[in-house]
């Protein structure tokens, strides 16, 4: 592992172009957006303005006056001195999938766009992985806090298994479905990125403090606020906007009607990327907003069971289970504009026009032309309610590994912090009249 201050540390993150910029051409810009990710989580609808009009480096200047207190250059020196460092819009390392943010964002949500910049504390490795090549490699696994035994065995075992199928997992480091993916994806030898809703260096939630310093030891720890920002409850609402665009897919795993991860999915959706949901037991109510998407969104979202299913729904077209790269065969002298095509479409169920019109970016005619030679040629088929792959189109299939479980490969380290707290129970169960919707969640349990 790089220290950060080793030259190995700093030439990877120069490499990125993330070692920040030096005073002159584009320092102005960066200095502004430093200072301005201070009013992230307000609600501010004077500067929104002032930001789509004069843009960072001008609006800043307008209001400099009344904030006497941020001093934009102090808090990149700490960064450093933290070994982390600020991208920004432009840098090589600014993930290309943030930018689809401020084409959906919907009037009235002026935080809900492309962030300032992202504040960045971990390995630089990581730093290619989770932010370069999020959207091509990168999974969001999330669900509620208040979850329950076998939501948390679930998320574990998803993000192990596509930890060792070399997809980086990215979720919020809350209590819960979050936690277990972040361990799920370390006890597989992969990466993984915790997006805060605070400052990268507050271990927040507290009891995750061990957690938050092992992701930083091999993956990331991202926000769009600078060091020392308090986790305000509006920044987890539109912190869950970044984990869905940094990756190329969202699988929620439990959620209950009114769970805040369901915002998550939301924005997963409007950005045209793979929503994938695991059922649970119909009489468990933290699995009751998974089914109401499954009912409700069936065009947009899949069911998945494990890795695999994950894999076949986000992965390039033809890859079944296995790593980036095999042999497409009649795929392989396609046109960009089939191939994206082809890759937008579901393995396991089917996609209409109009949906496939959006995760492309083209015109639903434009697509109509596309998908008859397709289904000529047996990639597809077409269904009364839409089209989907044909086994053809979906590649040679391999046989699943018989691998043991995560708690036979991993056993689960004793919690430190002794008993559960008040609210839930020792197996992981909340109490009945436990609200999913708590963005300040009460307890930890390990999965």
């Amino acid at each position: 592992m790089n220290a950060p201050d080793s030259p190995a540390g700093q030439a990877g993150q120069a490499g990125l172009g993330l070692d920040g910029a030096p005073d002159g051409e584009g320092s102005a810009d960066r200095l502004a957006r430093a200072a301005l990710s201070h009013l992230v989580g307000y609600g501010n609808v004077r500067l929104a303005g002032l930001l789509r009009t004069v843009g960072p480096a001008e609006a800043w200047a307008q209001i400099r006056a009344e904030h006497p207190d941020i001093e934009p250059r102090r808090d990149l020196d700490r960064l450093r001195q933290l070994g982390g460092w600020l991208v920004c819009p432009g840098d090589p390392g600014w993930p290309s999938g943030l930018d689809g943010l401020d084409r959906v964002a919907e009037r009235g949500e002026p935080e809900y766009g492309a962030p300032l910049a992202l504040w960045v504390l971990g390995e630089a490795d990581a730093a290619r992985k989770v932010l370069t090549d999020g959207d091509q490699r990168g999974v969001a696994v999330v669900g509620s806090r208040a979850a329950t035994a076998y939501g948390q065995h679930v998320a574990s075992e998803l993000a192990c298994a596509l930890a060792e199928r070399e997809w980086t997992v990215v979720s919020g480091a809350a209590f819960g479905i979050d936690a277990a993916a972040h361990r799920g994806a370390l006890a597989g030898g992969g990466m993984t990125a915790a997006v805060l809703a605070c400052g990268v260096d507050i271990p927040y939630p507290a009891a995750h403090a061990r957690l938050l310093e092992e992701i930083r030891g091999n993956g990331l720890l991202v926000s769009e606020v600078p060091l020392g920002s308090p986790p305000l409850r509006r920044r987890f609402l539109i912190r869950n906007r970044l984990i869905a665009a940094l990756t190329r897919g969202t699988v929620l795993v439990e959620a209950g009607v009114r769970s805040g991860a369901l915002s998550t999915a939301r924005h997963a959706r409007r950005l045209g990327r793979g929503l994938m949901v695991v059922p649970g037991p119909v009489t468990s109510a933290m699995s009751a907003g998974c089914h109401r998407l499954l009912r409700d969104h069936r065009e947009d979202c899949a069911l998945v069971t494990d890795a695999r299913d994950i894999e076949e729904e986000i992965g390039p077209v033809g890859l079944a289970g296995g790593p980036a790269g095999v042999p497409t065969g009649p795929r392989d002298d396609l046109p960009a504009a089939v191939h994206a095509l082809l890759e937008a479409m579901p393995t396991r169920g089917v996609a209409g026009v109009a949906v496939l019109a959006r995760r492309i970016g083209r015109e639903p005619n434009e697509v109509l032309a596309m998908l008859g030679p397709l289904e000529l040629e047996g990639l597809l088929e077409s269904r009364p309610d839409g089209y989907r792959l044909t086994a053809l189109g979906r590649g040679p299939d391999r046989p699943r590994p018989t691998r043991p479980s995560l708690a036979q490969r991993h056993p689960a380290a004793p919690d430190p912090a002794g008993s559960a707290p008040a609210g839930t129970s020792h197996v992981g169960m909340p109490n009945a009249d436990a609200d999913d919707d708590a963005l300040f969640p009460m307890r930890e349990v390990n999965p």
